[in-house]
C-alpha cells in the first residue's frame, strides 16, 4: 500500500528486508523514541536561525525585517542540505541512522529561520503554529489508536489523490511565479485563501494517519532495526509539512 508521503512508500520497507535477529527487530516504541530524537536536533537547530534572525533586528521597526548574510545563508543550506538528505534517506534508506539526524539539522536551520521571520511580523504566531501542530499530533494519534480512522484502502487513495492535487498546485504555482504569474485568491488572505488553507492542513494531518500505519506495519512485518530511524525520518516530514501549513494559515488570519 503507497502512502502519500513518498518516504513512507512500501518499496522502502520491501528493500530494507527483514532482521536478522530477533534483538535486531524494529519497534513502534522505537520509532518514537527515534521520532524525539529527530524533533529535539531540529529545535536545538531552529533555535540558532531563530536568534540570529532576532538578534539582527533588535529595536527594527515593524515592516523592517532584516535579513544579514548569514541568515540567507543558513537558510540556503538549510533548504538545499534538507532537499539532499531527504532524498539520500528515501534511496538509501540503510543510512538513515546517519542521514536523517542531519535532515533534522538541516530543516532546524530553515524552519527557525522562517519562524523568527513569522514571529516579527505576527508576534506570537510561532507559539500558536506549535501548539496547533502538537495538539494535531496528539489528536491524530487519538483518533488512530482507538480506530476511528484507519487506513483502509480508500482513505488511502482519498488522501494520496488530495496530497497529489496540492502538490501539483505549489508546482504550478512555483512555476508561473518564474514568468511573474500568479494564481489567484488561493493564497491571499480572503476567504477562497483561508479555505484553501484549512483544506490543505486537515490534507497534512491525515497523512499521520498514513504515518502510523506505515510504522506499525513496518514493525509487525520484522523490518531491521535501523528502519526506527526511517519511520522517524518520514514522519518527521509530516510534521514539518503540517507546520508550515498551519503557520500559511495563521499569517492569512493574521493580515485579516
Amino acid at each position: 500500500m503507497a502512502t502519500a508521503n513518498p518516504a513512507m512508500n512500501e518499496s522502502v520497507y520491501r528493500r530494507a528486508g527483514y532482521a536478522d535477529s530477533p534483538a535486531n527487530v524494529m519497534t513502534i516504541n522505537g520509532a518514537a523514541m527515534k521520532t524525539l530524537a529527530l524533533v529535539a536536533i531540529l529545535l536545538i537547530a531552529g533555535s540558532f536561525t531563530w536568534d540570529q534572525v532576532m538578534k539582527a533586528n533588535v529595536g527594527a521597526q515593524a515592516g523592517g525585517l532584516t535579513i544579514t548574510p548569514t541568515t540567507a545563508g543558513l537558510l540556503a543550506v538549510g533548504v538545499l542540505g534538507g532537499l539532499v538528505t531527504c532524498f539520500v534517506t528515501v534511496f538509501f534508506p540503510r543510512v538513515s541512522p546517519i542521514s536523517a539526524p542531519l535532515y533534522a539539522a538541516f530543516e532546524g536551520l530553515f524552519l527557525g529561520a522562517i519562524s523568527a521571520i513569522f514571529e516579527m511580523r505576527y508576534h506570537g504566531i510561532v507559539t500558536q503554529a506549535v501548539g496547533l501542530t502538537i495538539g494535531t499530533l496528539a489528536v491524530m494519534l487519538l483518533v488512530y489508536a482507538t480506530g476511528i480512522i484507519r487506513a483502509t484502502e480508500k482513505v488511502v487513495i482519498g488522501i494520496v489523490a488530495a496530497t497529489g492535487a496540492i502538490f501539483l498546485v505549489y508546482i504550478a504555482t512555483w512555476v508561473l511565479g518564474m514568468f511573474g504569474v500568479g494564481i489567484p485568491f488561493i493564497h491571499g488572505s480572503g476567504p477562497i485563501g483561508i479555505i484553501f488553507s484549512l483544506v490543505v492542513v486537515v490534507i497534512a494531518a491525515l497523512n499521520l494517519i498514513l504515518d502510523f500505519d506505515f510504522i506499525e506495519r513496518g514493525a509487525e512485518a520484522g523490518a531491521p532495526k535501523y528502519m526506527e530511524w526511517y519511520g522517524g525520518f518520514a514522519l518527521l516530514v509530516t510534521l514539518v509539512w503540517l507546520y508550515l501549513e498551519i503557520l500559511r494559515l495563521l499569517s492569512k488570519l493574521n493580515r485579516r
